[in-house]
């Protein structure tokens, strides 16, 4: 007899949707914390349990054949009813003990939420945290992260946000590398240093050239597309780069360079599924979050 779709098991239809989206099953089991070999059985379980090939199987990875593309919407929305199960009983939670998966990026996980998560830990030992640096988003529809700190407004109706203030950008670099080279005092003086900026990335000369500068991926010396790596290459004294003002404030070796720049601040945003926003360990840590950081922020 053949298997009913009512009982298949949901781990598979999850695997099913993470290989899709990734491309290839190495991609999907570090997306989703599970081994390659494991992923490949669970595809395998899949088609037989529906009797049908779901992915072509290619030297670059996997790609949907056209019975599996049909069943990416049923299996969309069967993700997004077990989620909305989640985030309904999570919401209803009366204990502030348990986990809370924060997420923010790169750089503001390795330099400002450390002391502030210090700070919660001792007053709430009964929670425990979960921090996810990444420059990429993760879907709190999803429940890929509980908390959420954004350099954006959020937009998805079923989220919760507030703006908890900027973050002031400027240009640094090691007082000994100034000390060597010289202090820049003109745009043109910056322009004859070795600059630190992004690889692929190309925000800063977006930002450059919105404000009248030719800037070019070859006025950087030095590129890369982590912010913190960016950072220690500043402070390596490798030249002149961008960084957040309160950050550079508390290391004595770096010195914030002065000329006539104009840059932007960047918004921090707290976030979290409407649903979530007060249970009692969500809303511990969305207020020790607000009250943590708030001196970082102007």
């Amino acid at each position: 007899m053949d298997k009913p779709v009512s009982s298949l098991d949901w781990s598979l239809v999850r695997a099913f949707l993470a290989v899709a989206d990734c491309g290839s099953l190495s991609a999907a089991a570090r997306h989703l914390g599970a081994s390659q070999p494991t992923l490949g059985r669970q595809i395998r379980q899949l088609e037989d349990d529906l009797q049908q090939v779901l992915f072509h199987r290619q030297a670059k990875g996997l790609m949907l054949t056209e019975n599996g593309q049909l069943l990416m919407g049923p299996a969309r929305r069967m993700q997004a009813a077990l989620n909305e199960i989640e985030l309904t009983a999570a919401g209803r939670q009366t204990q502030i003990e348990g986990s809370v998966r924060i997420t923010a990026s790169v750089m503001f996980s390795v330099y400002i939420l450390p002391p502030v998560i210090a700070g919660l830990r001792e007053k709430e030992p009964g929670i425990t945290i979960d921090l996810v640096p990444t420059d990429s988003t993760e879907n709190l529809l999803f429940r890929e992260a509980d908390i959420a700190l954004r350099m954006y407004r959020p937009e998805q109706l079923e989220l919760v946000a507030r703006h908890l203030g900027d973050l002031k950008l400027g240009m640094f670099a090691a007082r000994s590398y100034l000390d060597r080279a010289g202090r820049p005092e003109t745009f043109q003086d910056l322009l004859d240093l070795p600059l630190i900026g992004y690889d692929r990335n190309e925000e800063i000369i977006r930002g450059m050239q919105k404000r009248g500068w030719s800037a070019t991926r070859d006025w950087f010396a030095l590129r890369c597309d982590n912010h913190a790596v960016n950072w220690e290459l500043v402070r390596a004294g490798c030249g002149i780069g961008f960084g957040q003002v309160e950050v550079a404030r508390r290391d004595p070796s770096v010195e914030q360079v002065v000329v006539d720049l104009s840059l932007p601040s960047l918004p921090i945003w707290l976030a979290t599924h409407q649903a979530l926003r007060h249970t009692p360990r969500i809303a511990r840590v969305w207020d020790a979050l607000a009250e943590g950081l708030a001196p970082n922020l102007s």
